[in-house]
């Protein structure tokens, strides 16, 4: 079966236009403000996403930048010429605890947990790029410390916190397409081809050994920094663990979803190096208050699900040449969105034949034809670390 949305049932946002950390109007603020007024950061990884965080954090007194790759630091250094450079976290802490309020950790998956323990454990406030972690008992480490030192942390998914997803989730729960009982999530890249190559000597202007960090001790090769280090397991997660986070917090905010029943998946034969091509995941939840179970799709690489497939956006375009999107399948209807767009339809019987048709409607933002209910969220928890 195929399914097709009109124009009129999206809502278009500008995901350009939402400033995840400090907006123009701010930037024009901060300049006004005392020194009194700022914090003093340090900031751990400056390159790739550390240097959008770099450059969003000018409103702040940077007191200290550290990158295990000597180029990154120049460049990070032109922006803030009076911080202090470090190549190790651990020498930045041992000589500036004292000058530092809070820490800014933009490195490599694997070595997130390290310098966001230690900048706990000294009473640092701490916000981490996503994922948290590379390991649940790191996660949960992680979630100890910040317990028990009482700081302020943030992790950064800074998707979650745009207009567009808020929106989203007042539509779902005022019921705007029924109860939700499948959702399909999908994101087209692929950090495939993970694959170990031929060791050779690190460049001049890398600090091989801290950059490997926790993780086994190897030469370096082509292929993993910059950039690549995500397709490997050791230092990555692959697709799903790079994206996942982004996609999927949608639904899981919007239905209050916790934890899931059963899970399996399905791909490509694994490699002990890296992350496969693709993979189609399936999770059952159980029903939460008086939201019923959930069905709950994932792929990416490309492999995706029939309805996703078959379903179009207003350009006629399948959903599946969306980058990235998810599909809430409900009982009066189905609504997809991405990180700056969103559309739905809802699937109503006629009196007479029994017969469904799709009713199309405007989901208007501001004006609120949707009423705008006080989004549900779930209890918070604790986790204790692992003795």
């Amino acid at each position: 079966m195929s399914y097709r949305f009109n124009r009129r049932q999206f809502l278009g946002t500008s995901a350009a236009a939402t400033a995840w950390w400090v907006s123009n109007s701010d930037r024009s603020f901060a300049q006004s403000k005392s020194p009194n007024e700022k914090l003093n950061l340090a900031i751990v990884g400056v390159a790739g996403k550390g240097g959008d965080n770099v450059n969003n954090l000018v409103s702040e007194n940077m007191v200290a930048l550290c990158d295990v790759d000597r180029n990154n630091l120049g460049k990070a250094g032109e922006r803030f010429p009076t911080a202090t450079k470090f190549e190790d976290y651990r020498e930045m802490f041992d000589k500036m605890t004292d000058k530092i309020d809070a820490v800014v950790v933009s490195t490599a998956d694997h070595t997130h947990a390290p310098p966001s323990a230690l900048a706990m454990s000294l009473g640092k406030h701490v916000y981490c790029e996503k994922p948290l972690a590379h390991t649940v008992r790191e996660a949960r480490v992680l979630a100890g410390l910040a317990k028990k030192h009482k700081v302020a942390t943030q992790m950064g998914t800074q998707i979650h916190a745009g207009d567009n997803y808020r929106r989203v989730v007042e539509v779902i729960q005022s019921g705007a397409i029924g109860p939700v009982r499948e959702v399909f999530n999908w994101c087209n890249k692929g950090w495939s081809d993970g694959r170990f190559g031929t060791p050779k000597p690190a460049p001049a202007h890398l600090n091989w050994d801290i950059w490997l960090g926790p993780a086994k001790q190897r030469e370096f090769c082509d292929g993993i920094h910059p950039a690549n280090w995500r397709r490997f397991w050791e230092y990555g997660s692959g697709t799903f663990g790079d994206m996942a986070c982004h996609v999927m917090a949608l639904p899981f905010w919007a239905l209050n979803l916790r934890y899931p029943t059963s899970a399996a998946c399905e791909g490509p034969e694994l490699h002990p190096d890296g992350a496969p091509a693709w993979t189609k995941c399936d999770f059952d939840f159980p029903a939460r208050g008086d939201m019923p179970a959930v069905k709950f799709h994932w792929s990416d690489g490309g492999a995706h699900h029939d309805i996703v497939k078959n379903t179009k956006d207003p350009s006629g375009k399948s959903l599946s040449e969306w980058g990235l999107g998810v599909l809430f399948v409900g009982d009066k209807g189905m609504l997809a969105a991405d990180y700056g767009r969103y559309g739905h339809r809802t699937n109503l019987r006629t009196s007479k034949r029994r017969r469904s048709r799709f009713r199309r409607r405007l989901v208007t933002g501001a004006s609120g034809s949707m009423p705008a209910r006080p989004v549900r969220r779930p209890p918070a928890t604790s986790i204790t670390p692992e003795r």
